[in-house]
């Protein structure tokens, strides 16, 4: 836990594409708006105005590119957006963050109650060299399988006793299944499991006590716990130990077949292997058990058994069988993973399960898409090894945690950039920040589910993290910008929607606001070089700016989607920029350029019917601005005089 928190809290978040974007925008506009500035400031000097005119030319100028009320319009875009989202279970707790789902292009998945439901329910056991078949079914309508063989015994009981989930209160009336329990998902499983077939748990663990326990942790992917054994035919200390069955495997040194330890040679090896693929190539989750009984003239009573040092065997152990779990992928999953695909994002499973078991969920929900196949495949169908195999003509790929530790990044980059379908599992929380990092290095906008504190550094690593709001831990919670209300993996597919659609309005917004900038900045210009008198003031620019270009702007955060939304392929970041060269020479060239004509035609029909015709504007500026020059003549030989009062 401590290494997890001191690895999230270290990580250094970058930008967000909309704030590089709105970066980006503010650079442009502020380039324009000095050098227009600066030059016309000079202009002005060198025609003889003073230095006081030419300052004012200055702000005038630099005012009238400046979009004032563009912080406003994306604030509110925003929200409005992020509104829309959450009504539709998709919670954003940071606003900038709605428009990152909108241009991510690679989705680092966690799986359990993610692409799955997190119900997990026994479905089948292996011992006695036999896979046995549980009673899934609500009712315990379903077949039986056959509890009487002493193996059994011994797996029931390390499956209800090194387990930390517990039933809530009150439910003794609650049939089993459908009780609530506090724990992990896997645990809880086996703890409903064991009441159903073995009785209360509850009693069991008052007659076996508890003295020491080392909890599961993903980087020795076991549970060890040592109890007190209340049996008289048996040594008074009972080491049991459940975890990854390979890891499992590998400290023992027997195996239980009937009730009696027998050695693990090579053949129970080989049949251990074969029960494991089978039943992790149905999509379950499988765990291994083993146990040992502690010799009594080595740890006598009251002993103290102590965690840290581990004062204990951990080795030559006693393996009992295996329990497989079946978690089910979510109904609405297959399809959000298919849309995914036609808008172009890659969707990358990263679990800590078993391959096999991993292989077998992403191809149930379309992340391996039916027909394509991994390196292992190709190998075993041309009966060769899989170092023969050329990586590019897999375009799946199944990663295990312990070869991803001994890739270097380039290696790591390749399997990226040359599988189309990647799984990764076994994997570590620090291998699951490898994996998003290298996908940032590939250049991609990546967004990261789960739910666990596992998943929480590389929550907070991706551009943008996404919880569970339901099974989600807090520690999930408080790394990722946005929470799934519902942890569903199709609400994402809502979320990347909005966000696209919000992308394109706020250019509309922006484009909208450009377009005033030519008029509202011609007139200074002419002002300047035509000593024409000043069309629209700085006050008068700003009152546009700020209040009636505003409401429109915002307005444009409601436009509809267009229908290829989700066909589009990702933005790409480098070269689709928020604010590119079509949008301004749209805005400036050829809308500006109309409104700023409208405005000039309108400003001289105005002055002609008072009798300033156009040409006669032509230098005009000194003595219209004169406060000194009271019988300036129009072209009708009226007097015009700069005071409308005189006084007496």
């Amino acid at each position: 836990m401590g290494r997890i928190a001191t690895l999230a809290s270290s990580l250094e978040v970058g930008k967000t594409p909309i704030a590089i974007e709105i970066e980006h925008f503010i650079h442009i506009i502020t380039t324009v708006a000095v050098f227009l500035g600066v030059t016309f400031c000079t202009l002005s000097l060198i025609l003889g105005y003073g230095w006081l005119e030419a300052v004012i030319f200055l702000i005038g100028i630099i005012v009238a590119n400046v979009p004032e009320g563009l912080l406003a319009t994306v604030t509110v875009c925003l929200t409005l957006t992020a509104k829309r989202m959450a009504k539709k279970n998709c919670l954003v707790k940071n606003l900038e963050a709605v428009e990152t789902l909108g241009s991510t292009s690679t989705i680092c998945s966690d799986k359990t109650g993610t692409l799955t439901q997190n119900r997990m329910t026994v479905a089948h056991m292996w011992f006695d060299n036999q896979i046995h078949e549980a009673d899934t079914t609500e009712d315990q309508s379903g077949t039986s399988f056959d509890r009487s063989s002493p193996t059994w015994s011994a797996l029931a009981r390390v499956a209800g006793l090194c387990n930390r989930a517990v039933f809530l209160a009150d439910q003794a009336n609650v049939p089993i299944l459908k009780r609530n329990t506090a724990g992990d998902a896997s645990e809880s499983a086996l703890l409903k499991c064991i009441e159903l077939c073995c009785g209360s748990v509850k009693d069991l663990r008052a007659k076996y006590t508890k003295v020491a326990e080392i909890p599961f942790n993903s980087t020795n992917k076991y549970q060890l716990s040592v109890h007190k054994n209340s049996n008289a035919s048996e040594t008074k200390h009972l080491l049991l130990m459940k975890g990854a069955p390979e890891r499992i495997l590998d400290r023992c040194s027997t195996i239980m077949v009937q009730g009696k330890e027998q050695p693990l040679d090579d053949e129970m090896k080989d049949a251990f292997q074969n029960a494991y693929m089978k039943l992790g190539g149905l999509g379950e989750r499988v765990l291994g058990f083993c146990q040992f009984n502690l010799p009594d003239d080595q740890f006598p009573g009251g002993f103290t058994f102590d965690t840290e040092t581990v004062n204990f065997p951990t080795e030559n152990l006693c393996f009992l069988g295996l329990m497989s779990m079946i978690d089910p992928p979510r109904a609405a999953v297959p399809d959000a993973v298919a849309k995914c695909r036609s808008a172009g994002i890659k969707v990358i499973m990263v679990t800590g399960d078993h391959p096999i078991t991993a292989k077998a969920i992403a191809k149930g929900v379309g992340i391996i898409s039916e027909g394509n196949e991994t390196v292992e495949d190709i190998a075993a169908r041309l009966n060769i090894s899989t170092g023969e195999v050329n990586l590019r003509e897999a375009k799946a790929c199944v990663v295990h945690g312990g070869e991803l530790k001994d890739m270097t990044p380039e290696q790591l980059d390749d399997i990226l950039k040359y599988h189309t379908e990647i799984v990764f599992a076994r994997t570590s929380p620090q291998q699951k920040l490898i994996i998003v990092e290298g996908c940032q290095r590939q250049g991609a906008i990546v967004a990261v589910t789960g739910d666990g504190v596992n998943d929480s550094p590389a929550l907070k690593k991706a551009d943008i993290g996404v919880a569970m709001g339901i099974a989600g831990s807090d520690v999930s919670k408080q790394a990722a910008d946005m929470i799934l209300l519902d942890d569903n993996f199709a609400s994402i597919v809502t979320g990347v929607e909005e966000g696209r659609l919000i992308f394109d309005n706020l250019k509309k917004s922006i484009a909208y606001t450009l377009t005033s900038k030519i008029p509202e900045m011609s007139p200074f210009l002419f002002f300047v070089i035509a000593g024409i008198p000043l069309a629209l003031g700085t006050v008068t620019i700003l009152c546009i700016d700020l209040g009636t270009d505003m409401v429109p702007a915002i307005s444009l955060a409601y436009e509809a989607a267009e229908s290829d939304i989700m066909k589009r392929q990702p933005r790409n970041a480098k070269t689709d920029k928020l604010v590119n060269e079509r949008l301004i020479s749209m805005a400036y060239g050829q809308i500006g350029m109309m409104q700023a004509a409208a405005g000039f035609f309108t400003y001289f029909v105005v002055l002609a019917e008072n009798g300033f015709m156009p040409l006669s504007l032509i230098g005009l500026r000194i003595n219209w601005d004169s406060k000194d020059y009271n019988d300036m003549e129009d072209d009708y030989g009226q007097q015009w005089v700069y005071i409308t009062k005189i006084c007496e």
